[in-house]
Parts: C-alpha cells; sequence; structure tokens
C-alpha cells in the first residue's frame, strides 16, 4: 500500500481579462499571452516580479494600478497525470483569495468565495494523461450590496460622527467598501485603514496541491496536556486522532509517537470507532514543558501518528508541540472589584508584554518565512510574551505559528471579525463562518503558543456606540456568542474563547470597553476623547495636545490593556526609501499620503506640549519617535506596577503592512523605532519603574515577572543634568514572583521634581535594565551641553557621554541589521557597549536627540 503523496502545484502562469471570458477559449490561448504567476502569493506580486506594474507603496502609487481591481484575473496550470497510484485525488488550494470559480479539463469544480478557508475538490475521475485547471478571480465587491442591518448601523453611526465634527463620508476608501465587504470573507484591511493602504491582495495566496490518498487518511490530531501535578512532576496528555476512510470497509487504527527534546519516548495505539476517530490518554512523568521566552525552555516535542487500514501503513502525519497548561484566570478581584483577566502559564501567573500583530504587508500571500521569523524573533529579543494577530486582518500563516512556538511568543487569536456590524442571520454567511472556524480551529489548536480564541476586533464596542445595547439581532451576535465558541469548544477544548476585545460583562454595555472585567482599548490618549463617566482621567483638558497626552495611561485601571498606542514616523533611512527625495517634507503630499490617520497633524497637537513642534524632517521623525518612546515606557511601567489588577499590555501596533506613519514599533523594513527599544528595556523580567506621587514624593517599584524571587542591589541617584550634583543612596530590593513592590521611598520636598532633576536607577550586575525619570516635558529639561565619544571596537560601538546625553541614538540605515540597545540616556561619564550585527559598525552615525 502506498502513503498519501502531495504534489505541490507553484508553475502557475497569469493573465487578465475582460468579464465574461468563456473558460475553453482562456485555456488554449497561446503562452506568450501570460505571465508567471507567483504562488503562494498573488495578483500584484506577480505583475510586480514581471515588470508591469509599479511598485504600490513605493511614493504616490497607491492607486496608480487601480485598474488591477476591476478586472478578471485567470491562473492557469498543465499538469501531467501523477504516477504513483492513489484510491482518491484532491485538488487542494489552501486559499484563494477571494471571489474564485475553478475548473479541471473544462469542468467546472465550484465557485469559492472565503480567503480564510481551504477549496478542495476531488478530481479522481477527472483527471486525464494532461491536465489544465483554470482559476478565475473576479472582482470581490461586484454586485454586492450593503445588508439592511449595516446600513441601519451605519447610518447611526455617520450621524454621531457629524455631530462630533467628524468629516467622514460614507462614500470614501475603506467606509465605502467594508460595509459592503460584510458578506466576504476577506480581510477587512483590504481596502485601507487608518494605518495602511487601499491595495487589496487578489490570487492564490496559499500553496495549491494534489493530495493522491489511499485507503485513508487522517484529517486532523490533537495533542493536549489535560492535567498537570503542581509541582510538575507528573502530566497526562491526551491524543486524539480523526481519520476519514476511502475505501469503505477498512479497518483502522493509529500508533502515536511522541519523544521529548531528551529523546524520552511515550507511545500508544488507537483502535479507532466507525466514526474513524479515537484518542490515548498518554502518563508523562517529569514532563519537559514549554514556556514563553521569559520564564524558561521552549521544549518541543515530536509527534508521530501512523494509520494503519488492514494492518498496512496508509497514511503519516509528523508535528512538534509544546507541553504545557494555559488558563485564563477570571476569579474575584478581592481588592479593586470586578474580575481579574490574567493567563496563568504551568501555573504562573502571567503579564503579558507584548503587542497586537498586523500582517507584514498588505500583499499577504508574499510575506516570506524568513519575514515572520526575523519579525518574531525581534519580539522574543524586544522581552515581549505576547502577539495578539488583530481580527481585521488573516489568521497568519504556519510560518508565523511555528516562529511564536519555537521562540517562546504566546498568540492571542482574533477570529477574522473587525469594527462594523456583520449579518450573523444570513443562513449563507453562517455557512461560511461555521466551516471557517471549523477549519482554523483544527489548524491551530496544537500550536503551544495559543494561549486565546477571541471573537472579533472592536466590534461589541460599535455595535454599542450605534445602539447603546447588545441583544441578540442580525449584527454579529450569532457568531461571536454561538458560532465561533461552539467551534472552539468541538475542536479544541482547552484555549479558552472571548467574545471580542474589547469585551467585558461586569456591568452590561459599560464593561464592554471598561475597568472592571475583561480587556480594554485604551484609545483615549491617542484620539484626545473626553465622553464625561466613561473614559480614563478628568473630564477637561487645557489643550487638546493635553487630551492626547501618554501621561493619560496613569489613570486607566483595566484589568487588560490589549490595544495602546502612539503615533510615529519610521526611520529616516525608511522614508528615503518609499519617498521621492523632492516630497521628503513634512506634510507634503506624498509624506501625509503615507499617513492614513486624520486628520494628519493630529501628532502635531502632542508635540507642541512635549517637544515642540519639529523645523524639519529629521526633528519630525526624532520628536515623534522620542514622545512614542516615552508613552509606550510610561504606560507599561503603570500597567506592570498594578499586576495582579492589570495583568497584561498590548501595544498597538507591533509592525506596519506598508512604509507608512503609524503606531507601529517596528516599520515596514523591520527597522526598530526607538519605542521598541524603551518598550524591551520597561518589559525585561525585572524591570524598575519611578512613580512620582501627588504629595510631591517619589517611589521606585520593581516588576517581578519571574518564577523566582528577585534580589537586587541597586543604586537609586538623584541628579542634575550634566553631572554637577548628583546624590546616590543604595537600595536592597527582594520582590516575589509575579509581583510588582514599592522598594523605595523619598518623602515629598526630599527631591527636587524640575526640569534640571532626573532621578536613575540602575544594577550594577545587569540584573534589571537601568530606569530613569524626568520631571518635565521633553522640551523643557535643561539638559545642558553634551557630547558623544564613539569608538568602534571589532564589531561593537563604544559610547561615551560628556554631560547628559537624552535619546542617543544610532542610525539604522540597513533593514535587519542589529543592534543590542538603542534610544538611551546616557549620564555624564557613563559609557557603554553597543553590538551591532547586520552592518559595519564604523559607517553608523550616532547622535543625541535634537532639542526644538
Amino acid at each position: 500500500m502506498t502513503l498519501r503523496t502531495e504534489i505541490n502545484l507553484d508553475d502557475f502562469v497569469l493573465r487578465d481579462l475582460d468579464p465574461g471570458a468563456d473558460p475553453g477559449a482562456v485555456a488554449s490561448q497561446p503562452d506568450e499571452d501570460w505571465v508567471p504567476a507567483v504562488v503562494p502569493g498573488g495578483v500584484r506580486e506577480s505583475l510586480l516580479a514581471a515588470g508591469r506594474m509599479a511598485d504600490p507603496f513605493y511614493g504616490d502609487n497607491e492607486r496608480v494600478d487601480a485598474w488591477i481591481d476591476d478586472r478578471d484575473w485567470w491562473y492557469r496550470l498543465r499538469f501531467s497525470r501523477p504516477e504513483q497510484p492513489a484510491d482518491r485525488v484532491r485538488l487542494v488550494f489552501d486559499g484563494l483569495d477571494t471571489v474564485a470559480d475553478v475548473w479541471l479539463n473544462g469542468t467546472h469544480l465550484g465557485h469559492h468565495e472565503n480567503q480564510f478557508r481551504p477549496a478542495e475538490f476531488d478530481v479522481t475521475a477527472l483527471l486525464a494523461d494532461d491536465n489544465t485547471v483554470l482559476v478565475r478571480f473576479t472582482p470581490p465587491l461586484d454586485g454586492r450590496e450593503v445588508p439592511d442591518s449595516v446600513a441601519q448601523t451605519m447610518g447611526r453611526l455617520m450621524a454621531l460622527f457629524e455631530a462630533a465634527g467628524e468629516g467622514l463620508s460614507e462614500g470614501e476608501g475603506m467606509l465605502a467598501a467594508l460595509p459592503r465587504a460584510t458578506t466576504l470573507r476577506k480581510a477587512a484591511f483590504s481596502w485601507g485603514w487608518d494605518f495602511g493602504p487601499n491595495v487589496p491582495s487578489i490570487g492564490i495566496w496559499r500553496p495549491a496541491r494534489l493530495s493522491l490518498d489511499t485507503a485513508a487518511v487522517i484529517s486532523g490530531h490533537h495533542v493536549a496536556l489535560t492535567s498537570l501535578a503542581d509541582d510538575h512532576t507528573a502530566a497526562q496528555v491526551r491524543v486524539r486522532v480523526e481519520t476519514e476512510r476511502i475505501t469503505a470497509d477498512a479497518a483502522l487504527a493509529a500508533q502515536v509517537r511522541l519523544t521529548a527534546p531528551s529523546g524520552r519516548q511515550f507511545a500508544g495505539l488507537i483502535d479507532l470507532g466507525p466514526d474513524g476517530a479515537g484518542e490515548v490518554v498518554l502518563d508523562i512523568d517529569d514532563p519537559e514543558l514549554w514556556w514563553t521566552q521569559d520564564l524558561g525552555d521552549q521544549a518541543l516535542h515530536e509527534v508521530e501518528i501512523t494509520l494503519t487500514a488492514h494492518g498496512a501503513e496508509a497514511d503519516i502525519v509528523r508535528d512538534r508541540v509544546g507541553l504545557r497548561s494555559l488558563v485564563l484566570d477570571q476569579r474575584p478581584d478581592e481588592v479593586e472589584g470586578g474580575r481579574l483577566f490574567r493567563f496563568v502559564l504551568n501555573g504562573v501567573p502571567l503579564f503579558i508584554r507584548g503587542a497586537a500583530w498586523l500582517p507584514a504587508s498588505t500583499l499577504v500571500g508574499s510575506v516570506s518565512p524568513d519575514t515572520y521569523q526575523d519579525r518574531v524573533q525581534r519580539a522574543r529579543e524586544g522581552n515581549l510574551n505576547m502577539l495578539r494577530v488583530w481580527g481585521g486582518g488573516i489568521y497568519e500563516h504556519d510560518a508565523f505559528y511555528t516562529a511564536c512556538d519555537e521562540l517562546g511568543v504566546l498568540v492571542w487569536q482574533d477570529f477574522m471579525f473587525a469594527c462594523i456590524d456583520y449579518p450573523s442571520e444570513d443562513r449563507t454567511l453562517q455557512r461560511e463562518v461555521t466551516l471557517e472556524a471549523e477549519y482554523q480551529v483544527r489548524r491551530l489548536r496544537n500550536r503551544a503558543s495559543l494561549a486565546l480564541w477571541a471573537g472579533n476586533n472592536e466590534v461589541h464596542t460599535i455595535h454599542v456606540t450605534a445602539w447603546m445595547s447588545l441583544d441578540p439581532g442580525n449584527w454579529g451576535s450569532q457568531f461571536f456568542h454561538e458560532i465561533l465558541p461552539g467551534a472552539v469548544h468541538q475542536h479544541d477544548g482547552l484555549t479558552p474563547y472571548w467574545p471580542g476585545s474589547p469585551y467585558g460583562e461586569g456591568n452590561g454595555i459599560f464593561s464592554i470597553n471598561g475597568t472592571d472585567d475583561g480587556d480594554r482599548h485604551t484609545w483615549e490618549v491617542w484620539h484626545g476623547m473626553v465622553v464625561p463617566g466613561l473614559t480614563i482621567g478628568p473630564d477637561e483638558y487645557p489643550t487638546v495636545g493635553d487630551a492626547r497626552h501618554y501621561r493619560r495611561y496613569a489613570y486607566d485601571t483595566a484589568k487588560f490593556v490589549s490595544e495602546f498606542g502612539i503615533h510615529a514616523a519610521p526611520e529616516l533611512a525608511t522614508l528615503r526609501r518609499w519617498i521621492p527625495e523632492d516630497q521628503l517634507q513634512v506634510h507634503s503630499a506624498t509624506f501625509d499620503l503615507h499617513n492614513k490617520d486624520n486628520p494628519k497633524n493630529k501628532g502635531d497637537e502632542l508635540l507642541s506640549v512635549t517637544t515642540g513642534l519639529p523645523q524639519s524632517l529629521e526633528e519630525y521623525v526624532a520628536f515623534t519617535q522620542a514622545v512614542q518612546a516615552e508613552g509606550m515606557a510610561f504606560a507599561i511601567e503603570h500597567y506592570r506596577r498594578r499586576q495582579p489588577h492589570t495583568s497584561g499590555a498590548l501595544i498597538w501596533q507591533y509592525g506596519d503592512v506598508w512604509p507608512g506613519f503609524s503606531w507601529s514599533i517596528i516599520d515596514y523594513d523591520g527597522v526598530p523605532k526607538a519605542s521598541y527599544y524603551t518598550a524591551a528595556r520597561a518589559s525585561a523580567p525585572v524591570a524598575g519603574s519611578f512613580l512620582a506621587t501627588e504629595g510631591g514624593g517619589l517611589e521606585l517599584w520593581i516588576a517581578n515577572n519571574t518564577r523566582e524571587t528577585a534580589e537586587l542591589d541597586l543604586e537609586v541617584e538623584i541628579g542634575v543634568f550634566g553631572g554637577t550634583d548628583r546624590h546616590t543612596v543604595p537600595v536592597h530590593a527582594s520582590v516575589a514572583p509575579s509581583t510588582s513592590q514599592r522598594v523605595w521611598t523619598a518623602e515629598p520636598d526630599t527631591v527636587v521634581q524640575d526640569g534640571r532633576h532626573y532621578a536613575w536607577a540602575s544594577a550594577a550586575d545587569g540584573s534589571m535594565p537601568a530606569v530613569r525619570k524626568h520631571f518635565a516635558e521633553i522640551a523643557d529639561l535643561e539638559l545642558g551641553e553634551s557630547r558623544l565619544d564613539v569608538t568602534v571596537e571589532g564589531a561593537a560601538l563604544r559610547i561615551r557621554s560628556t554631560g547628559h546625553s537624552y535619546m542617543v541614538r544610532i542610525e539604522q540605515p540597513l533593514p535587519g541589521m542589529r543592534l543590542s540597545d538603542n534610544c538611551f540616556d546616557l549620564r555624564d561619564g557613563d559609557e557603554v557597549l553597543i553590538h551591532v550585527t547586520g552592518a559595519d559598525p564604523a559607517t553608523l552615525a550616532v547622535a543625541t536627540y535634537p532639542h526644538s
């Protein structure tokens, strides 16, 4: 008997035609009318590779090739009959984006319009010696009307925006496309968002293959740690195997072998029942557990499942899994009220430090495995332990989850619904969502990194804004409260499910984005929103800039913050790669085109009260990055001090979908902003922070998110910029795991809190990053003169400061280069050694922050 064979199909060609072309005529068109297709990838990737279009991300090219969106696109593949014998042959497309029809040898196999689940066809009886596959993609929004329920909600929202003075139009950009797309299962951000362009993907975006099956195949498996001793000395692992019979009378069994990283093996035999499914429980002594990167090793076990039919091997599946227990702790918060929202890994309470993950490109099919590895590696290097896959994008490629498994970064996984009502009473859409959820849950349930399924992004909040109600209805409630949790329960059963983000249940609609329960999106800060009684902090601010100031985070008492962020420019070198030289001015037409937030000068109000307005592009980059960097560190420090009452903080956003201005901490080219480095220091497993008290005192806090008590010998310094007056005091701190603790206090009036002074805390042994506090806005700091002396030592830069240097910046001209640290302060006489990879240290400029 021959085992299942998979044959990749990637030699497609591509062309466009007017709507209504005859498939028979298309199949026979001469080769010179076609261009090679990038598969997996898409139409735009293929045209770029063939030199047939301009790069849509460069300059003002975003809509230069908008004609692409209005054409029918045909893929053609010719192949010979496979030589291997098979009882069944399937043609499988793992991802078609999005409205597609498929033909084989002139026979229409089917219609498909869901980007998020495969299209699969039994072609056993249709194969010939020579075969031709055709796939046609039609414009995805053609013929789609806005559902009545969605139109009603949009009408109410537009009225609210108009009353608030927001100049929005339903006929523009994403506001025109998104309501029409609610019956289509395609990435919500496809037609633009406040962080990305209107450059929708289209085409065969995931692999295509022939699957040659014999007798029976393994259709699914689930390896799950179901019990773990408190002392970690024993565990039970349940292995479930699901199969599909092809030969009706096949008697099936499955041999399971689990091999630990140490080489220890655990095995079991499953006699599969009439439904082709069964399970076995393996007893594991001294299990080798999977931990997040900050808590331990990422032990991955090799799994081999061998299916036998009539005693002969029919199929083999291999996988790698991590054994861990992960629960969502929502016990009552006995101190502050409401409920906790805390992840507990192998019995260890976590404080989540992470970010929201957006697709690494709007061209979602062409992101390479190397890019995923690099981005997740940077998350690990930045001390992040979770990435939230945002519901307006895609269920990510396997390479992303593999990197998270290997590098110890948890995944909060949204289902793909975002920022609008969905007509959940539509029976056709219900079927699509049910099949999509079943597929994605079964696909991802074995991932060690998978921490949470969440039903949507901001659908509940938007519906509440429009209707002040969450009564069941035709807005998505059946998806988020019935179909999706049902799929998670049936096909996973262990990973927690949460109806949306944000979401809460303690106080009705007021908990949806409240502070008493669940998770919260803290957008009052960047957008300067003030809704008396509902938003954090005071009801009035002296200026718009003050209403957008990051110090407002200090009022936030959320149980878990799943979005917060401040806008900043990317690295200057990134701008130069993507914006023409004649447009490299602040608020030029092309400059503003790459900023999708509105109004384009929104950040200027914040700069006016923090740094002063920049007078050049160089200052704009430095000022916006400095404010973002200060804001992200300030917020993370605040939230960590509050643990366990606040148990997580996810920055919006981690990376970019194109080279633009956004809330990202790493730009489209993979180059970190200043905020990446400040967030990394604030997110270290053991990290300090200063808190200025209302009465004029000062406190030093230590957050310890390791598995051991942190014993620290610290030096706290109060100094004057320039080094003329520095007073130090030694502090010993003993901080229990999974806690934050105040370890030093200065009484009111003992510390001068003005623009001349700073506070600094450090550990001589490097057991935590140095932390500092300033007592005035950036523009008001009396830093004095400073000089940096830089020498090259092999693959490193030694930097010494004379005078106090604020936000020392090493330029990052090359995507992919690495710095061991960047964007840090140096006191008078301080010296650091910064390791450099991927660039010649001698070529890198080093500068201090420019004052306006």
